[in-house]
């Protein structure tokens, strides 16, 4: 009995088209001005998370940005780092300290240098 009350009132014509239509009725009445006015609330939420989307991807830009200058400058300084420990390595070396010496006429020991030293007087 149930199965032919299916095929009865799936067989009516136009019942595919009713429910169609109920469907855009629903449609049209969730876009219409009550629709909407009732759904403020639900709107607001949804645009308040669009503007805090937008702003948190805005700053994460700006940061990676930032962080992109930090790693450029830190590898420049890494490089004038390297630059000037290697020139202070070689201003060390003996040959370079006696050339740099020889500019203002300065000249380098003969004799090694020796210490003085004095005994203390015993009473």
């Amino acid at each position: 009995m149930m199965q032919e009350e299916i095929a009865t009132v799936s067989q009516e014509p136009g019942a595919g088209t009713q429910r169609v239509r109920a469907d855009w009725r629903a449609v049209v009445e969730k876009l219409s001005y009550k629709g909407i006015v009732s759904n403020v609330p639900f709107l607001a939420f949804v645009v308040l998370l669009c503007v805090l989307y937008i702003t948190n991807n805005q700053r994460t830009i700006e940061t990676q940005r930032e962080l992109n200058r930090k790693n450029e400058e830190l590898k420049e300084l890494r490089w004038k780092y390297m630059d000037v420990k290697s020139r202070l390595m070689n201003a060390g070396m003996e040959t370079e300290v006696i050339r740099n010496a020889a500019v203002i006429g300065l000249k380098p020991m003969m004799m090694p240098a020796y210490r003085v030293e004095m005994d203390s007087v015993k009473k």
